[in-house]
């Protein structure tokens, strides 16, 4: 089986060297941007196009659209992977034209899978697979709050759920924490970037007075701090959420 990546470089890499080692799947190209999956289809005709939502240029919704309405050449199956779990995404991802849709993070394993069960005309539930996997990222946030002693009802608890949410879900959020993650947090919750700063700053301080050092070096496997070393923002969203992509690898 044929089969075109239109995914972000890291994504790309990891399902290429998967298919490498398996003799019945070709990775034909791989591109990061909409355009390009869209001349690469043209051009390779997959059986198979994996698909992000987020691309530059075009998004996947761009590139569903022109596979649906305007491609007169054999039209592949399309598996549909973003972030972007929730309902509206999923649905719209389906109505426009993808046979799947599955949330990242994802194993290369999981879309081999699926390529096989929609290869022999199986059928899958992207739709319930994205919301199982939400709803786990979820629970295990709420857990690592809970040991460590960060109270559910300061607003720096849903700033922090939502940073380390984004994070786990785009890596690079944290190398631009300023100028992209707080801003994305900040339209979310109808506040302003300064705010979300402050309140994330708030939240870890009354977990580090609470003084469960122990509970949060435990979560981590290793003595990371003391009581006299809190952690930045940056350094604690990263390192929650490197322990979950961690955990869900």
């Amino acid at each position: 089986m044929n089969i075109v990546l239109a995914l972000d470089d890291i994504n790309a890499k990891s399902l290429a060297d998967f298919f490498a080692s398996h003799s019945n799947y070709s990775i034909v190209d791989s591109v990061y941007d909409g355009q390009s999956a869209i001349d690469s289809i043209v051009n390779h005709q997959p059986d198979f196009v994996v698909l992000d939502l987020v691309l530059p240029k075009l998004d996947g919704f761009a590139v569903l659209d022109f596979i649906s309405n305007k491609l007169v050449s054999k039209k592949p199956i399309v598996i549909v992977t973003s972030a972007l779990s929730q309902d509206a995404f999923v649905n719209k991802a389906l109505a426009s034209g993808a046979s799947d849709f599955i949330a990242k993070p994802f194993s290369p394993n999981v879309i081999k899978e699926h390529i096989d069960s929609l290869s022999t005309g199986g059928v899958v539930s992207p739709h319930s697979s994205a919301k199982a996997k939400a709803k786990l990222i979820e629970e295990q946030i709420t857990n690592v709050f809970l040991t460590i002693g960060i109270p559910a009802h300061i607003k720096g608890y849903q700033y922090l759920r939502e940073a380390i949410k984004l994070t786990f879900n785009h890596p690079t959020y944290i190398n631009n924490i300023t100028k992209e993650l707080y801003p994305a947090i900040a339209q979310k919750f109808e506040t302003t970037p300064s705010k979300v700063e402050r309140a994330i700053r708030h939240a870890i301080e009354i977990a580090w007075n609470r003084g469960r050092i122990e509970s949060i070096n435990t979560i981590f496997g290793m003595k990371i701090y003391s009581s006299q070393d809190r952690p930045t923002n940056s350094e604690f969203i990263a390192l929650v959420a490197d322990k979950m992509l961690l955990d869900n690898a």
